[in-house]
């Protein structure tokens, strides 16, 4: 894209994760989409590498997730860990296991011709131009910036959203994920091991997922956590002191959205509609940067795949941006009654009690909830 040029697309779409692939492979059916991403491509984005059933229903509307990305073991099933007490919930919920770039490859290899990709630019903002069309500004990487003219945009750029933040939307606490790939060096049960222990009060909830020959150890940490890597040190020492976990071969570290509410939870708005927009400028989010995350497990790819399928679908086949942003709300709205019905027992889930409550629970019954919860 040069300087010179104010290119025109149908739907500009920010944000090339699994939400923002989705909508661009609905949206081009309705004329050509430009997707833009901050960092460059393949990025290498911080996250558990878990695919839900839910997620492996919406993608298999368009193929499988092939055999090739699966790793050693392949299927982890998810359990409950209480590592004090040494109790442990077993269920029959299972994930694929793959890591995330890969993953994302695959996913842009999917999209359509009429979808261009370009990496390595950054959504600046927008405005309602006199015919409703959007006009937004980018920049790339020569730090130069450019414009794009949109009928359509979508806010597929996680929980720092930008497109949310110019759409005059609440921005989210965030909770901080810091994980360490470590060096295997014995057998690690093949699940995906959700764990919590006494000692460090400073985290929601820990992950230990084994991934070839590596050990993957993850934990959420509670906005405004202080020195959250000295903590996670302190966490590895302590499993180190029971299972085979190496030295840590890669740290990184991520956000997640933390919901206030469910208000906080967001489709989109009609940044230009009437007369003056002529059915154009439907705004709309998708993933995490509408919200659509699980506030009880972080679970987010499944939730991210079903809002951008949900955007893009609306806009393939709406009629006007107040049409467009109905269709993707409705499409959603299970979703936000879920976020609010789980935002529900979250506070109680996460206290002393609620934890040992559930150690009495009997393991089919935490079975069952488990894929509600």
């Amino acid at each position: 894209m040069n300087g010179n040029m104010n290119k025109e697309v149908t739907t500009l779409i920010v944000g090339s994760g699994p939400a923002g692939v989705m909508a661009a492979y609905y949206a081009a059916a309705r004329g050509p989409v430009l997707m833009v991403d901050t960092f460059t491509l393949p990025r290498d984005k911080s996250c558990g590498g878990m695919i839900h059933p839910l997620s492996q229903a919406v993608l298999s509307e368009i193929v499988p997730v092939p055999d090739a990305l699966l790793l050693d073991p392949p299927q982890v099933y998810f359990r409950y860990n209480d590592w004090d007490r040494q109790l442990i919930k077993n269920t029959d919920l299972y994930f694929l296991n793959i890591d995330r770039m890969p993953f994302d490859e695959w996913l842009l290899s999917l999209l359509p011709d009429t979808v261009e990709v370009r990496d390595a630019t950054s959504f600046v903002g927008y405005e309602v131009q006199g015919d409703g069309c959007l006009k937004a500004r980018l920049r790339g990487h020569d730090k130069n910036e450019y414009t794009v003219t949109c009928d359509y945009l979508v806010g597929a750029d996680g929980p720092r959203s930008t497109v949310r933040k110019c759409a005059g939307l609440p921005a989210f606490d965030r909770y901080i994920t810091v994980q360490d790939y470590c060096k295997r060096e014995g057998a690690i049960d093949p699940v995906f091991d959700c764990f919590h222990f006494g000692g460090i009060s400073e985290f929601a909830i820990g992950y230990i997922i084994p991934k070839d020959e590596r050990v993957l150890v993850g934990l959420v940490y509670y906005p405004g956590t202080k020195k959250a890597h000295e903590l996670q040190d302190k966490a590895l020492a302590k499993l180190r002191e029971r299972l085979p976990i190496g030295d840590s071969l890669k740290r990184e570290a991520w956000i997640a959205p933390k919901h206030q509410s469910a208000r906080s939870v967001s489709p989109g708005i009609v940044a230009g509609s009437g007369e003056r927009g002529n059915g154009k400028g439907a705004v709309l989010l998708a993933g995490e940067a509408g919200g659509y995350i699980s506030p009880t497990s972080g679970e987010g790819i499944s939730w991210a795949l079903a809002t951008g399928k949900s955007a893009g679908q609306a806009i393939a086949a709406g009629t006007d941006a107040a049409d467009i942003l109905a269709a993707h709300s409705r499409a959603c709205k299970p979703l936000q009654r879920d976020i609010a019905r789980r935002l529900r027992w979250y506070p109680f889930m996460i206290t002393r009690w609620g934890k040992t409550l559930a150690n009495y629970v009997p393991e089919r019954i935490v079975s069952h909830f488990t894929h509600y919860l």
